[in-house]
């Protein structure tokens, strides 16, 4: 159909594993007509998981979009995954939507991945809802789920529709207050929902109260709802069997009549940079603009190229136009422009302020690139998503001599398409690391690298990402002197250190009066400051949250030189470093571990036996208990194996970088020990 941005809605179906969304994902192609027969995962017929390593897992890895036409409506529809491991798609789709249905899985309840989601959207002022699936099936306590999810989640989680028949089909709470439902008269729960939504809103409020509901119009509830979803006031709830289609549809018609389209969301981030400041930007969903589009998602297809997908938030991208990427001088040609179906590309001559879109075979396009058609646009960007840091290592190597470009151009393919996978090269040790969340995510890669690039690897663990810092004040001095013959090389430094907060990096501040050192010598005092830096003092790691303040110096007319300050500066660093209590710093992780509740004494015990700290303990229902905990991240090593042993393969966990702190004394000392005979100073 041909549509407006007023008739898009862009909706995220996220939430726990297992909670069905891409089952529901395909109810709502089916039930909107997108498809004529609804796939399952079992069979691994879905529109979404159609990447062989998710047909072969039995749940979905990465995000997948496809969009159907319902009642004068277009829905943009992202499945993502639930695992926690697979977060960088799940959260980057999240930027192009205006709602998130955190699907919930009405006979395990509320999961840690439900948790997870809703703050996730909170904190991105997305509009939320709850879908309740799976309430067809037998012996689970609706009544009990839809409490616990107001308990959880607060006051403002109410229903808009009530399974009835024992789940076989809904009723209509919010349009509607007549008839009853498995969890009680319809009339209850439709005055809760109508008392908080015209609370938001002092004017419909007090024609509520002077004229009562029936003197409201349509559009004052309409907007007074919208307006609710924006501000978090309302987090309606909607119960659906995505198997036996009961609430489907209904859902849909909740899309249709109560769903903001673009135009009513919060607006997106954008920030325009002008020098250090960053001005917040308006895009306006006008077709007519100046294009503003973000690039979400990045697939490197074997058939078609490179695959960019994008949101446009202003303006109308067309087949055959000239767009800049960032602030790119040179334009690319939109030679096609796809709307996608799964793994399908389907070929449309537009896209509108709202819509989804994918342009094919642009080498300069990347995650998060902001897309236009004017210098007007250039330095505009969206306010960063905060994605987790990959903390999960493994050092790889080709299995067989002559594959390391063939290795270095596949990892640099899977780095472009997730977010949350990191790929580092160290110099010092001469090791290609690719990081990740998990043990399992990093399984996937390695399973991507064989399959899609035919590409096989040998791993082993890497060196941990510790750091140096210093932990108190000092002051350091050298002074450069080389005479050879002809002309010599002078430079002498004084400078100070002192410690910064931690994760305060690094700052270099010139102090000096008169022109001791001169203005040109600075920048090589503080290029041999910054060789300490990158190479490490005491252990031979980076150092971090210095600030060295340079103060005062010598030089000679004729023989300082360039490298003789960088030479002074380096030399006069790391004779403050030495005074100055240095630290070996190591990463913290913050774990959370999920399994069975009978294994926590174990799970627990070994934790305490890798230096953890255990901050608390959640139940879920069906069993499970979270652990959570503070980890250093050395412990962890074999950390999957022996969860999995413990567990008997029941134990699942997630990691997400915490901070940096000092290591115990012992730990530094045999560092420190192990790096000294192979960096002796000249």
């Amino acid at each position: 159909m041909s549509y407006s941005t007023q008739q898009i809605r862009n909706v995220a179906l996220a939430g726990h594993p297992g909670a069905g969304k891409t089952t529901l994902f395909e109810a709502l192609l089916h039930a909107g007509g997108a498809i004529q027969t609804a796939g399952t995962v079992e069979r691994g017929s879905t529109v979404s998981d159609f990447d062989p390593i998710e047909k072969e897992r039995g749940h979905s890895i990465d995000a997948a979009i496809a969009s159907t036409d319902h009642a004068g409506i277009h829905v943009n529809l992202i499945d993502t995954a639930g695992y926690p491991d697979f977060r960088g798609p799940t959260l980057s789709a999240l930027s192009a939507v205006e709602t998130v249905a955190v699907v919930v899985d009405a006979d395990a309840g509320i999961g840690y991945g439900t948790r997870r989601m809703m703050d996730h959207a909170k904190a991105r002022k997305l509009c939320r809802a709850i879908v309740v699936n799976k309430i067809d099936h037998a012996g689970h306590d609706l009544g009990a789920l839809l409490e616990s999810l107001r308990a959880e989640f607060g006051p403002e989680v109410l229903p808009l529709n009530l399974p009835a028949d024992g789940g076989a089909r809904v009723v209509d709470c919010f349009g509607s207050k007549d008839g009853d439902s498995d969890l009680g008269a319809v009339a209850d729960w439709h005055q809760k929902i109508i008392d908080q939504v015209v609370e938001i809103n002092e004017t419909v409020m007090d024609h509520y109260l002077d004229l009562g509901e029936d003197g409201l119009s349509g559009q004052e509830l309409h907007d007074a709802f919208e307006q609710c979803l924006r501000e978090g006031h309302l987090v309606p709830v909607c119960f659906v069997s995505a198997r036996s289609g009961a609430g489907v549809k209904e859902l849909l018609d909740v899309a249709e009549k109560l769903f903001p389209h673009p135009g009513e969301a919060n607006p997106p981030p954008f920030v325009k940079s002008a020098g250090s400041a960053a001005e917040p930007i308006e895009a306006r969903p006008d077709p007519a603009a100046h294009v503003i589009a973000d690039v979400f998602k990045i697939v490197n297809d074997p058939f078609v190229g490179k695959l960019g997908i994008f949101r446009v938030y202003q303006g109308t991208v067309r087949k055959d136009s000239q767009l800049f990427v960032d602030d790119g001088k040179k334009p690319f040609k939109v030679a096609h422009l796809f709307k996608l179906k799964g793994k399908e590309h389907v070929e449309v001559a537009q896209a509108i302020p709202g819509d989804i879109a994918a342009v094919a075979k642009v080498d300069e396009l990347h995650f998060d690139a902001v897309l236009h058609d004017s210098h007007d646009e250039d330095q505009i960007h969206l306010a960063p998503m905060a994605f987790p840091k990959p903390m999960f290592g493994l050092a790889v190597e080709p299995a067989s001599k002559g594959q390391e470009q063939k290795l270095a151009t596949a990892l640099h393919k899977l780095d472009e398409e997730d977010p949350a996978f990191a790929v580092e090269h160290n110099t010092e040790t001469n090791e290609t690391v690719i990081r990740g969340l998990s043990d399992l995510h990093l399984r996937v890669m390695l399973q991507r690298l064989k399959d899609k690039y035919a590409v096989e690897v040998k791993t082993h663990p890497p060196r941990i990402a510790y750091r140096e810092t210093v932990s108190g004040k000092a002051e350091g001095h050298h002074r450069h002197k080389k005479q050879t013959g002809g002309a010599g090389q002078f430079g002498e430094v004084f400078l100070r250190i002192e410690p910064l907060p931690r994760g305060g990096g690094f700052e270099f501040v010139d102090e000096v009066k008169g022109g001791t050192i001169p203005g040109q010598f600075l920048p090589a005092v503080e290029k041999g400051v910054r060789q300490v830096l990158s190479g490490g003092a005491v252990a031979g790691y980076p150092m971090q949250d210095v600030r060295v303040i340079v103060y005062d110096g010598k030089h000679h007319p004729v023989d300082s030189k360039e490298v003789a300050f960088i030479a002074a500066g380096k030399k006069a660093f790391l004779d403050a470093i030495g005074k100055a209590r240095p630290q070996v710093l190591e990463p913290i992780a913050d774990l959370e571990v999920t399994a069975p509740e009978q294994h926590m004494g174990d799970i627990s015990g070994g934790l305490s036996s890798k230096r953890a700290r255990i901050s608390g303990t959640d139940s879920l229902r069906g069993g499970e208990i979270v652990v959570k905990a503070q980890v250093p991240l050395s412990e962890l090593e074999g950390y999957a194996a022996e969860l999995k042993s413990v567990t008997a393969g029941r134990g699942r966990y997630a990691l997400d970088f915490s901070h940096y702190e000092p290591v115990p004394a012992q730990v530094q000392q045999k560092l420190v020990e192990a790096y000294k005979p192979h960096h002796e100073e000249d």
